[in-house]
This record gives C-alpha cells, structure tokens and sequence, in this order.
C-alpha cells in the first residue's frame, strides 16, 4: 500500500507555489501537483490573457483550485505581498518549488549591469525570499516540500552564460543550508538539475541556430543534444515534474539536501 502512494501521491490539502509556472516547464511541475490534489498558484508576468487562459486550463484539468499571481521577482515588496496574499487565499505554502529563471547570453565584459543584477533577483533572490516567508509555516505544520530548479550548469559551465550558471550554482549552496536546518521539522529541500527541456526559450533558440546556420530545426535541435545529452532527445518536462511529485510523496520523506539530475546522462559523461 505505501509502494502504491509513493507512485500515486494524493496531494489533496496540499497547497503548492510554482514560481514561473505559467508555461514551459512550470506548468508541467504545477500540472502534476495539481493532477495529485494540490491547491496551486501559478506565477509568471506573461501577457494576462495568457496567463488567465493557463489558468482556466489546469483548474479544468485538474479539477484543483488554481490561483494566479503576477508579482514582479525583481521586487521583494512584490514577493512579499505574493505570500501574504498566499496565506490569505490558500492557508499558506506546503510546496514550494523555485523555478523562475531568466537567461542572458553574454561573455562577462558584455553582460550588462542590469542583466546581472535581474539574474540574482530572479533566479536566486526571489528563491531566498519565497522560503524566508514559507518555511515558518511548514515547520509549524511539521510537513512541507522545497524544491529549488537549478541545473545541469549548477555543476559544469560553459561561455556566455556567466549569470545564469553563478545564480544556477548558488541554489545548489542555498538548498543544503536549507536542508540541515530544516533536517528535524517535516521539511524538506532539494535541488534538480535538468538538462535540455524544450522550454520556449530553449526552442527559439535552436531554432535562431537553425537561421544561422542554414539548417532546418531538426537538424539544430539534433546538433544542439548531441553535444550534451548522450540520450541524444530532450528531457521530457514531464520527466521533471514527476521528479517533483515523487519529492512529494512517502518516498521522499528522507530526501533531503540532494542535487538530482534530470539530463538525459549529460553529468554522467
């Protein structure tokens, strides 16, 4: 019976925050949880009737009470009112998971000021913050779930991505300090590192590669993997987000302070 919850979790009572969940692989991850029960809000500064329809869509497919908030990572005023208003509407946070990313592609000496500090704010910031205000609860309630969306470049590098592999790196630190303090309440805290995932961003760029270099979209999509993921095929999205509900379920109770890649065997090689 335990084996069976641990594939199946119900999550019903659950209250989940998917930080840029809107699309991509966000709302994969708010996709499962709320397919398992759980109450979600959905994040992201997309256009409103994108965002509105992403939330008409889960509520009718899951069934789940979906809510929607449009705060601005960049303002901790703004993530602070996005949990207050989370502990009004919803009780509070059970589940926590830290996806909001944005991407500069730069060498070091081009990368803008700006770009910089937005990349601390939103990929690594928002995440400090959004536990700061979580964690008290969950350890009140003697049960909750972080998980921090790192990556594969939390353990490697390469050029032109120096902000996003310093913030991505960051997380993987911030999650074990999280983990051993919150080792004896209930709750835990982890980290995934996925590789390739055909989220908008990485398909628009594969697909700028493609006009580069002349070459159709299949072509670049399979030149683009076969340097990084020995599978030779992206990660599923939904791969990850089963990842994330089984860090959800009894089977995950004693998983804690873990970096746990989802990259197709890139870290491997």
């Amino acid at each position: 019976m335990e084996n069976d919850e641990a594939l199946s979790p119900s999550l019903r009572g659950r209250r989940a925050l998917v930080t840029g969940s809107v699309a991509g692989l966000g709302y994969a991850v708010a996709h499962r949880l709320a397919a398992a029960g759980a109450d979600v809000i959905l994040h992201g500064i997309e256009p409103d009737h994108v965002a509105r329809a992403a939330v008409d869509r889960l509520a009718r497919e899951s069934g789940a009470r979906i809510l929607l908030s449009r705060a601005d990572l960049n303002d901790v005023g703004q993530i602070e009112a996005m949990m207050a208003q989370a502990e009004k509407d919803l009780g509070g946070i059970d589940i926590l998971v830290n996806n909001a990313v944005v991407r500069h592609f730069a060498p070091v000496d081009a990368l803008r000021t700006e770009q910089w500090n937005e990349a601390l704010a939103v990929n690594l910031s928002a995440a400090f913050h959004t536990v700061r205000l979580s964690l008290p609860g969950m350890r009140a309630r003697g049960w909750g779930r972080i998980v921090n969306m790192s990556s594969v470049y939390g353990a490697g590098a390469t050029p032109d991505r120096i902000a996003y592999i310093t913030t991505k790196t960051a997380l993987i630190g911030m999650t074990r300090a999280i983990a051993i303090e919150a080792a004896r309440t209930g709750v835990t805290c982890n980290a995934l590192m996925p590789g390739t995932v055909p989220t908008p961003p990485i398909v628009e760029r594969i697909a700028g590669l493609a006009a580069e270099q002349g070459i159709s979209q299949e072509a670049a999509a399979a030149n683009y993997l076969r340097a990084r993921q020995p599978t030779g095929r992206f990660v599923a999205m939904d791969s990850v987000a089963a990842m994330v509900l089984l860090l959800c379920s009894p089977a995950g109770a004693d998983i804690t302070g873990a970096m746990l890649p989802v990259d197709g065997g890139w870290t491997a090689a």
